[in-house]
């Protein structure tokens, strides 16, 4: 029931218009003035020609000399008689000696003054190459001649992209996650980082498009501007190195330089993401603040949290297992930095109490300096404790929360662990920035109270098999919270507009949608993607979808059975400025309307041959059989034609 040939034609069509409108936005942008210099991309050979010159030169020298002295010495001709060589001759004889070929050729044999002069000639030469060839593997090894090089290369490259691109500045781990995850959509990205490792490690990923790489400073608008923001098919830019002020430095260049496009910042400081904000509507992705709305969400709706951390998990993700965090009770924080504080208002917007211990470190005086205003110390303290009940080395947090205390000192001390009584307590949260001290607060956490919910942070990639050994009730991964919620904005506003509105659906609705993900994609989720019901992408569903009588579910059915229902889930649907989650199978579709699906890849063909073929649609909406073909369907008319005609007459 599908139409193979028409299915090409339709979408070579489309993408005729889509090129049309590459090409208006190509003439659009051209005028634009550079950001980058064209000097730093083309500055190879004259680097070559600087470095050289010199050996040039004298190879030019030598030449030269010794083709005037073969054409100066006298020689003979056959017949004895006394002759010269002329300038054409004496070239091509010191070509062939100086290439060292050795030809052979000789116009005639030459005098011992000939040969003596060619033997100074053959030493010269041999220590110009000598001299020339040193002098070109010195170059070779030269760190900016390898540079030039390398951004000559990258610069072609990137000038030869003819399909939309995102400009990823920073390619540690959460950029690696983003690649990955961009390679498997089809989506053309280009990378910028200051580490030439990480530059290098591009050409070691498996990806499947060769992915243009740049080793340079995120900060320099013109090394932004080499790598393709004053591209016509830059469409948006990601800043997410480990550097807030980079970051920063990122978005100020592409609002300044480029304001129509998107661009997506990482950091971790409230005050930089003021900043940020002040720079046109950068959309800015705080990892502290985004794991507190988490675990937020996962106390009140733990399905509603297994399910957005699903799908921002993006394509092939396994589903993850759904926790149960105690949502009364006491928790224990350690750490009390920027993702401390961030952690702990979330906790107590909870209504939760909270004790923060913050470890003692060789540079305990300078933090509390910074932190100076966040912690009130205690007056008037002395060994034995305080007037106001707060043990020796213990502050209290300020006015918000009157019955949390800060204890100083290593917290995995068996003295500092009695006085946060962690016997009575049902939460711990090893939350610093050094892995070693999580790891060896949540060992000492468990030792005191095996049956505490525990959760920590992770700092660095390399020891993600450390604490996966640990077993850990929730884990923060600064870089992997980024890179999800990242995915979830870019690869369709439909995902991001559903995971913006799923905690509001309740929990009970969340665990609904969650059964029927399984039941149609397993325990890994598959491809998520959007179709609109236009003229272009659905030409087959036109005059159903202008009759007002359009159901989903009848659209939902297979073209080669429609008795059987296609294994696709439909998230989201745009309906206009309305968007309807997990519509039901009797919603009425319009024309122009926006659906996100997820579901089989086989599915999704099926589905598209319904939208682009004639017959398929006739026989899914209306169980009609219709020839696929034009002739078919003129041949097919003929019997009937005949029979009305027949009936007409009698």
């Amino acid at each position: 029931m599908s139409n193979p040939l028409l299915v090409f034609w339709q979408e070579l069509f489309g993408l005729k218009d889509d090129r049309q409108q590459q090409r208006d936005q190509v003439r659009r942008l051209r005028a634009h003035p550079p950001v980058g210099s064209s000097a730093q991309a083309s500055a190879t050979i004259f680097l070559i020609m600087r470095r050289m010159r010199a050996p040039l030169i004298i190879l030019i020298l030598i030449f030269a000399v010794s083709v005037l002295g073969l054409t100066i010495v006298p020689g003979q001709d056959a017949a004895g008689q006394p002759a010269r060589m002329t300038f054409f001759d004496a070239f091509y004889f010191m070509s062939y000696t100086a290439t060292t070929i050795g030809f052979g050729e000789l116009p005639t044999t030459f005098t011992d003054a000939q040969r003596m002069w060619v033997t100074v000639t053959i030493y010269l030469t041999v220590i110009g190459w000598a001299y020339a060839i040193g002098s070109m593997l010195s170059l070779l090894q030269d760190r900016s001649f390898r540079q030039a090089v390398a951004l000559q290369r990258f610069t072609r490259k990137v000038r030869r992209l003819r399909e939309p691109f995102v400009l990823i500045a920073g390619y540690g781990r959460t950029g690696q996650l983003l690649g990955q995850a961009f390679d498997a959509l089809g989506q053309q990205f280009v990378v910028m980082d200051v580490s030439d490792e990480r530059i290098d490690s591009l050409d070691l990923d498996t990806y499947h498009a060769d992915i243009p790489g740049l080793v340079g400073d995120v900060r320099n608008p013109s090394h932004l501007g080499i790598a393709g923001l004053d591209h016509p098919f830059c469409t948006g830019v990601l800043a997410l190195t480990n550097d807030d002020e980079a970051n920063l430095a990122v978005t100020m260049s592409v609002a300044l330089l480029r304001p129509e496009l998107q661009v997506i910042a990482r950091t971790v400081s409230p005050a930089v993401a003021n900043r940020m904000e002040a720079f046109g509507t950068p959309k800015v992705v705080n990892p502290f603040d985004r794991f507190g709305d988490h675990l937020r969400l996962a106390l009140r709706a733990p399905a509603s949290y297994q399910l957005l951390t699903w799908l921002e998990a993006g394509p092939g993700a396994e589903v993850p297992e759904r926790g149960h965090p105690p949502t009364d009770g006491r928790w224990v924080l350690c750490g009390y930095g920027r993702f401390g504080r961030e952690l702990y208002a979330d906790l107590r917007a909870e209504g939760l109490d909270v004790t923060v211990i913050e470890p003692q470190t060789p540079t305990h005086a300078d933090q509390q300096a910074a932190r100076a205003g966040a912690v009130d110390h205690a007056v008037g303290g002395a060994a034995d404790g305080t007037a106001d009940g707060t043990a020796a080395g213990e502050t209290r947090i300020g006015a918000t929360s009157p019955e949390a205390h800060v204890m100083i000192g290593d917290a995995s001390s068996p003295m500092v662990m009695a006085r946060a009584d962690l016997t009575g307590a049902v939460g711990f949260v090893a939350g610093t920035d050094n892995d070693t001290t999580n790891l060896s607060l949540v060992a000492a956490a468990r030792r005191v109270n095996p049956a505490l919910y525990v959760a920590a942070r992770q700092n660095v990639a390399a020891n993600a098999p450390l604490f996966a050994a640990m077993d850990l009730d929730s884990l923060l991964v600064p870089a992997d919270v980024v890179a999800h919620e990242v995915y979830a904005q870019l690869s369709t506003p439909l995902l991001w507009r559903f995971l913006q509105d799923l905690p509001a659906q309740g929990d009970e609705w969340a665990a609904t949608m969650l059964q029927r993900l399984r039941a149609h994609c397993g325990r890994r989720l598959e491809a998520l993607w959007k179709v609109q019901l236009t003229r272009t992408e659905a030409p087959a569903l036109v005059g159903w979808l202008t009759g007002g009588n359009a159901r989903l579910g009848d659209l939902l059915q297979s073209p080669e059975d429609r008795g059987r229902r296609l294994r696709l889930v439909p998230l989201v649907v745009r309906h206009g400025s309305e968007h309807v989650l997990a519509p039901e199978d009797d919603f009425r579709l319009q024309l122009d309307d926006e659906i996100l699906f997820a579901g089989l890849p086989a599915e999704r063909r099926l589905l598209e041959t319904t939208f682009l073929d004639d017959a398929a649609r006739e026989y899914v909406l209306f169980d009609r059989h219709v020839p696929a073909s034009w002739i078919w369907r003129k041949l097919s008319r003929r019997p009937a034609d005949s029979d009305r005609g027949s009936r007409a007459a009698a």
